[in-house]
């Protein structure tokens, strides 16, 4: 075995150009599906970690103007959110909603502590909007019951918030001008992969009392029980909703304006499925790159089987068996194809790498950080398929013109030039 490798290099060191040109064929093709690969592992991984750890089955309702009239009322009726809906969701749909909440949106508020402030958006929230937007807490603590109850003016600022206002100092138990009015810090939270969020968030009651709201609410939203798995029982779900609050509300059931819904799940799958088919489409354009490659390897050892006919001939004219000359392209081919495979598959990990530093986050709407790659190299078993579809590949491109070397006669082998 050592003799036959031996003799491989010294073909390999004979032919340099040659060797090079095979070799960067299938570096190049390597290169190209781990690349996309890559990229496509980026993607899937940069969506999934931008939900976080939001819930996801969850419905959202916003309110909206009628668009035809019923029983009895006119048209263009502003359709108003209140806390009554939130008991309607539970009580009404209690064995299929897990829990519901609501929030006001009371916009951009200047939030200042001293002489440090930011201008962010300010939620009047219960504590449930922190499982359904995925907020993780490093201090203090939530929006509870007990702030509620009392209209408290306690905050729950974010970490980057508090990065800018407070400099560093303690923040918990301090008080924050939003808006005129002082707020108690109770709890400093983030979201994750969403680091430059500033949202600042006041107990529901607080905000409907200092803005005059009523019970009124921007929104509402509830999650659906582990039953409704799947998007045909959530669509459906919306479909019972959307008549039984009609009714309670007076809204045609052929009125799509009253209301309008955000189905969360059905968003996730839609983003689920484009990640499957970029996943797939990679997969195809990377592997018909790399069988470009095994293509020109297969035609150039072709060449290198045609210009060691005479030598072919010589090694039958002296007792060497068809498998050995066999043998000895094939393994030529695939040392090649190993080889300069690999060297692709490391300057491909190398540019991933290089993507996911440069392009690994872009600027979303209100100015979140969203990522776009995350870690977008390719694991330890796409390394193992690969090295497997190198191994096969050089056998394959070295197979066939092997092949045609131990088919051509002795005679005629001899009597080439």
């Amino acid at each position: 075995m050592i003799s036959l490798l031996q003799e491989i290099l010294s073909t390999i060191r004979r032919n340099k150009m040659r060797t090079f040109l095979t070799g960067f064929a299938v570096a190049w093709g390597i290169f190209m599906l781990i690349v996309l690969l890559g990229a496509g592992n980026g993607l899937k991984n940069g969506f999934t970690s931008n939900w976080g750890d939001e819930l996801v089955n969850v419905v959202m309702v916003f309110g909206g103007r009628t668009n035809v009239p019923y029983a009895g009322l006119p048209s263009k009726r502003q359709i108003v959110l209140y806390n009554q809906d939130v008991d309607f969701a539970e009580t009404e749909f209690s064995g299929e909603v897990g829990f519901a909440t609501a929030r006001t949106n009371l916009g951009s508020k200047n939030i200042s502590f001293g002489a440090e402030y930011i201008n962010s958006s300010v939620y009047g929230a219960t504590a449930d909007i922190m499982m359904i937007n995925g907020l993780k807490l490093d201090e203090g603590r939530f929006i509870n019951y007990p702030d509620l109850k009392e209209k408290r003016k306690t905050t729950v600022l974010s970490k980057k918030a508090v990065e800018i206002l407070f400099k560093g100092a303690q923040a918990i138990g301090k008080h924050v001008n939003i808006d005129g009015n002082m707020y108690l810090v109770t709890g400093i939270y983030h979201v994750e992969n969403r680091q430059d969020q500033t949202t600042a968030y006041i107990p529901l009651t607080t905000s409907q009392a200092i803005y005059s709201m009523g019970h009124r609410v921007s929104n509402m939203a509830f999650t659906l029980s582990e039953k409704i798995d799947n998007l045909e029982g959530s669509n459906d779900f919306i479909h019972r909703y959307k008549n039984r609050v009609g009714q309670f509300k007076q809204i045609s059931p052929n009125d799509n304006g009253a209301l309008w819904y955000w189905n969360r799940f059905e968003n996730y799958l839609q983003m689920a499925g484009v990640s499957r088919f970029i996943n797939i489409a990679v997969w195809i354009i990377g592997i018909f790159t790399l069988l470009s490659g095994i293509v020109g390897v297969s035609n150039i050892m072709l060449v290198t089987v045609r210009e060691r006919t005479r030598e072919f001939g010589i090694r039958k004219a002296i007792g060497a068996s068809p498998a050995s000359i066999l043998r000895l392209v094939v393994i030529e081919s695939i040392i090649i194809t190993t080889i300069f495979g690999y060297i692709g598959l490391v300057c491909g990990v190398g540019i991933t790498e290089l993507m996911s530093g440069m392009f690994g986050k872009s600027a979303g709407s209100a100015g979140i950080s969203m990522n776009v790659f995350v870690n977008p190299t390719v694991d330890l078993n796409v390394a193992i398929q690969a090295t497997v579809l190198l191994i096969v590949a050089g056998t394959m491109a070295g197979f066939f013109p092997a092949l045609k070397a131990v088919r051509i006669k002795t005679i005629t082998a001899l009597n080439s030039k």
